[in-house]
């Protein structure tokens, strides 16, 4: 089995794992980046939504063959991005489990949708699932880091 070589969070990297492995366990116990979370395993809540060249995808049914060639970027190379500010700053995170998956795809639509409108944004994060239910907080967050990534204005 050849080696899949691909960009993680700006940085070469190459495994040499079984081709079918979903992307979500080799960030977890391969790269023991565990930001990603684990939610449902069948691409349905989006806890463990990270971006392939620039796109929301779900890890958990990824698998690293896909990968080729290819950037990836997950929480924990995000590096103080406009959407984790305005989550502290609108105290978004109950239980916090989700929201990385929740902040990887939010990332994502201000990259291509500078200023969303609720209705862009209720597109964007629907297959998302809080379980907590801070849809508004999310909602409100992401408009906040679209005037932070516009305007450089923090609360």
């Amino acid at each position: 089995m050849p080696a899949i070589r691909f960009t993680l969070n700006s940085k070469p990297q190459s495994v040499d794992l079984p081709s079918s492995m979903p992307l979500l366990w080799v960030l977890r116990d391969h790269f023991e980046m565990t930001g990603t979370k684990f939610g449902c395993g069948m691409s349905l809540c989006g806890a463990c939504t990270v971006q392939v060249n620039g796109q929301p995808v779900r890890s958990c049914v990824t698998p690293v063959s896909s990968l080729a060639g290819k950037s990836v970027t997950t929480i924990e190379g995000l590096n103080n991005h406009p959407v984790q500010q305005a989550w502290i700053e609108e105290d978004v995170p109950q239980c916090g489990y989700c929201q990385s998956g929740q902040i990887m795809t939010a990332a994502a639509l201000l990259a291509k949708t500078a200023r969303p409108t609720d209705s862009d944004i209720n597109e964007a994060m629907r297959g998302n699932i809080c379980r907590c239910g801070a849809y508004c907080e999310i909602r409100k967050a992401i408009h906040r880091a679209a005037d932070i990534q516009t305007t450089g204005a923090a609360k």
